[in-house]
C-alpha cells in the first residue's frame, strides 16, 4: 500500500531502471556544462564533485534546465543529457573549504561557460540516479585525480564570491534580480560561493534547490502582498514532458495550493497529492517535497512583474510516460504556464468547469483531495455536481504526451 508522495515516487524511480546511461572507463577527458553534484548522504561528510560529459566545447545545454522547455526539447532529448553526464566524486566536509578539490568546484560553478576537464576515477563510473528532486545523471564513481583548464569567471558571480560580508540570502536575492537563471545560481550556492565568509560551506545540491527557491519565493511573496488583488479569475494553461499543469488565479489576497495528481504511470494507480498555505508563509516543510517551493516561485515570479497580488491553486497530473527528473520539471512548466495568455472567467464554477473538458482526472477529485478549493467553492456555494463529466481519459491522456 502506498502511503504517501515519496513512497509512491520511489516506486517510479525503481521503474527507470531499464534506462542506460553513457559508458566510460576510468580515465576520461571532456567537458563540464559548468556542473557540480554535491551530495547529502551523511552530512556534513559527503561526496562532492563534478560532472562531466566525454564530449567537447559547448555543452552549456546538457545542465540548462531553462532551456530544455522553453526550447521544446523532449523528454527523451533531455534525458540522454543528462546520462551523458558522469559524476565524479571524493569524500569531503561541508565545512572544509580550504582544499583544492574544492576551489576546483568553486571554479567550476563560476565560470560563465563550460570547461575543460580531465579526470580518473578510482573505478570505471557506473550506474545512474533519478530523482524528483534533483536532475538526472549518468554513472559515477570516486575520483582519484580530476584537472581542470582555466576558464573566464561569470562576472556577476565573480562579485559575489568576492563580497564576503555579503548575506547568501542577499547574494541569491540580488542575482535573481538581474537576470541570472535559477541552475546557474544554485549551483554557484550549493559550492559555497556566497555568504560572508567564516559561514560559507557546501550546500547537497537537493537542499540547495529547495533552499533557493523558497528565499526568492519569500522575497517575491513580500512584494505581492502589497499589489492590488486582480479582479477576475484567471486560468493558465501548459503542458509538456508527459505533464499537464492548470494554473487558477483568484481575485482574492494571497493563499496557495499545490495538487498534483499521478495517473496509470505505473499502471492503473490514481494517486492525487496536495498542501496549502493561507495568508501567511507555511511553516514546516511540505510533505510534498521542494516541488511545493518551486511551484510557489513560479507563481510568485509572474506576478511580481505584474505587480499584482492573487490566489493560487495549481493542479497538475503527471500522465503515461512520466518519469521523475527533478523539480525544474514543476518549475519550468509553471513558468510556462504562467507566459500562456490567461482565459478569465467570471467565477470559480465556470473556471472548473473549463479545466473539466482538459484534464484527465474528474475535477470532482481533486476537490475532494483539497482544502483551499474545496473552502473557495462552498463559499460560493457550488457543489460537486455543479460540474460537467469529463471525457474519456485516453482522449485527454494524448494531449500532454509530447513536447510543449
Amino acid at each position: 500500500m502506498i502511503l504517501g508522495k515519496g513512497a509512491y515516487l520511489k516506486q517510479l524511480t525503481a521503474a527507470t531502471m531499464q534506462m542506460k546511461s553513457v559508458e566510460v572507463g576510468k580515465e576520461m577527458t571532456g567537458s563540464s556544462p559548468p556542473s557540480v553534484f554535491i551530495g547529502s548522504y551523511n552530512y556534513p561528510d559527503i561526496y562532492a564533485g563534478p560532472m562531466i560529459t566525454p564530449m567537447h566545447g559547448d555543452t552549456g545545454i546538457m545542465d540548462r534546465p531553462e532551456d530544455w522547455i522553453a526550447c521544446h526539447r523532449t523528454q527523451e532529448e533531455i534525458i540522454g543529457y543528462r546520462m551523458n553526464l558522469v559524476r565524479g566524486k571524493r569524500l569531503t566536509n561541508a565545512y572544509d573549504l580550504d582544499n583544492r578539490f574544492v576551489d576546483k568546484l568553486q571554479e567550476i560553478v563560476l565560470a560563465d561557460s563550460s570547461i575543460e576537464s580531465e579526470a580518473a576515477f578510482e573505478s570505471a563510473p557506473a550506474g545512474f540516479s533519478f530523482s524528483e528532486e534533483h536532475t538526472p545523471f549518468g554513472p559515477s564513481a570516486p575520483l582519484e585525480r580530476f584537472e581542470i583548464t582555466a576558464q573566464r569567471w561569470d562576472r556577476s558571480l565573480e562579485k559575489v564570491y568576492y563580497d564576503t560580508d555579503l548575506l547568501s540570502r542577499e547574494a541569491v536575492l540580488g542575482l535573481h534580480r538581474t537576470g541570472t537563471p535559477f541552475s546557474t545560481i544554485q549551483k554557484a550556492f550549493s559550492a559555497g560561493t556566497m555568504g560572508r565568509g567564516e559561514n560559507r560551506h557546501l550546500v547537497p545540491t537537493r537542499w540547495s534547490i529547495t533552499a533557493c527557491d523558497t528565499m526568492i519565493g519569500d522575497n517575491l511573496l513580500s512584494e505581492v502582498k502589497k499589489c492590488p488583488v486582480i479582479d477576475t479569475w484567471r486560468l493558465h494553461e501548459f503542458s509538456s514532458l508527459h505533464n499537464r499543469y492548470a494554473v487558477l488565479l483568484m481575485p482574492t489576497a494571497w493563499q496557495y495550493e499545490w495538487t498534483e495528481a499521478f495517473l496509470h504511470v505505473l499502471g492503473s494507480e490514481e494517486y492525487v497529492f496536495s498542501d496549502f498555505e493561507g495568508h501567511k508563509r507555511k511553516t514546516g516543510y511540505s510533505p510534498l517535497g521542494g516541488c511545493y517551493y518551486s511551484c510557489k516561485m513560479a507563481v510568485l515570479e509572474a506576478l511580481a512583474q505584474e505587480h499584482r497580488q492573487a490566489g493560487a491553486i495549481i493542479l497538475r497530473e503527471a500522465l503515461p510516460g512520466y518519469v521523475p527528473m527533478g523539480v525544474f520539471n514543476v518549475r519550468e512548466n509553471v513558468r510556462s504556464a504562467m507566459r500562456e495568455p490567461a482565459t478569465e472567467f467570471e467565477d470559480i464554477r465556470s473556471a472548473l468547469a473549463h479545466i473539466s473538458g482538459t484534464f484527465t482526472l474528474p475535477v470532482q477529485r481533486f476537490i475532494t483531495e483539497t482544502t483551499l478549493l474545496k473552502d473557495s467553492l462552498r463559499q460560493r456555494q457550488c457543489t460537486l455536481s455543479d460540474f460537467a463529466l469529463p471525457r474519456s481519459p485516453q482522449e485527454r491522456t494524448d494531449g500532454a504526451a509530447g513536447t510543449a
